[in-house]
């Protein structure tokens, strides 16, 4: 196993190349110690593996596990994944705690719909990956923009994607369904005439 976690001199942030990288050598300590896994991954790190965006990333998100076709809960991960995990990002240099199970609350009020036809999957060999794609993407940074404002990284990213209005009014409408408290709806408003989605308040 010393040869698969060949010590990288990474920083904390990664790049594209770099994460691919770094999910390669987890999918081949999975297979040295007989383990598999199945993730959904989302965030930052979702989006840069899809070549969406190009800004680096300290983590990525796991937004759920997939057991028999099932997603559920990421937290806490599976102990064999997690001690795996800890191995590799040691390894590299970005530390142990670079698969994120932050968002899988997500899963707890429901994904946008039609999520699971949408997804594009990657394998890295005994890691596969199911990522959350551009339009559930778009969902999920929308929520988090009307939560932490427009100068968020969140903003940032979902100006990269160059979201319609027609995904915006489709972003906004599920993210009601998570909070539809009125104060929410206001940020929300905010957030979508930010980007540039006029009347939003009639569209909601």
């Amino acid at each position: 196993e010393n040869k698969t976690l060949e010590s990288r001199s990474y920083s904390s942030y990664v790049n594209r190349d770099q994460l691919s990288q770094v999910l390669w050598a987890l999918g081949a300590v999975l297979q040295r110690r007989q383990r598999r896994h199945e993730l959904v991954a989302a965030g930052g790190g979702g989006l840069m593996l899809l070549g969406a965006i190009q800004r680096p990333t300290r983590d990525l998100d796991v937004l759920a596990l997939v057991e028999a076709g099932h997603y559920r809960k990421a937290r806490p991960l599976p102990s064999d994944l997690l001690e795996a995990s800890r191995d590799v990002g040691e390894a590299f240099g970005i530390g142990g705690d670079w698969l994120n199970p932050g968002p899988t609350d997500l899963l707890d009020l429901g994904l946008p719909a039609g999520f699971e036809e949408r997804v594009e999957t990657r394998s890295y060999g005994a890691l596969h990956l199911r990522l959350a794609s551009r339009l559930d993407q778009i969902c999920f940074k929308l929520y988090a923009s009307a939560d932490q404002g427009p100068a968020s990284k969140h903003v940032a990213d979902l100006r990269q994607l160059r979201p319609t209005r027609e995904e915006l009014l489709f972003a906004g409408r599920w993210a009601r369904t998570h909070d539809p408290s009125p104060g929410f709806r206001n940020e929300l408003i905010q957030a979508l005439e930010f980007l540039g989605v006029e009347n939003a308040d009639a569209e909601l």
